[in-house]
């Protein structure tokens, strides 16, 4: 394998490109791209979401999920709620404020999707889902 053709050097590539472009977002404005992310994903769910959710989805150390969150919910864009079932589980709930960028949040990641994968094939996908799916199995 040539130098120019490392998987780690095209996915890192990419990653800058995503951030750069994440950043550009009009939301940006309001929250980083990071709390962009999370919302997202927290508005999208039909569950309940809990810190756990987070570090998985996103694959950040607790302490560092921890930090995102309490940055969050010092801006007013998530409150956590603790369950009844667990003292120690708390549940992640999306403040008003929040929902007032929900449209906007949510199509910002729907159109860099778009943006990301147009011209690429449904099969095309499903070998890259399989692909990334192993790297990332690999790297745990």
């Amino acid at each position: 394998m040539s130098f120019n053709r490392h998987a780690a050097r095209y996915i890192n590539n990419l990653s800058n490109k995503l951030r750069r472009r994440i950043d550009a977002f009009p939301s940006r404005a309001v929250f980083s791209g990071s709390q962009g992310k999370v919302l997202h994903f927290v508005l999208a769910q039909n569950r309940d979401v809990f810190q756990k959710d987070i570090e998985e989805e996103f694959s950040l150390r607790p302490p560092t999920a921890t930090q995102l969150l309490k940055k969050m919910e010092q801006n007013g864009l998530i409150r956590r709620e603790v369950t009844a079932e667990d003292g120690r589980m708390k549940r992640i709930l999306v403040s008003e404020k929040a929902r007032q960028y929900q449209d906007v949040v949510m199509a910002d990641i729907t159109n860099l999707d778009e943006e990301l994968t147009r011209g690429i094939s449904r099969e095309e996908m499903e070998v890259f889902f399989k692909v990334i799916e192993k790297m990332m199995h690999n790297m745990s």
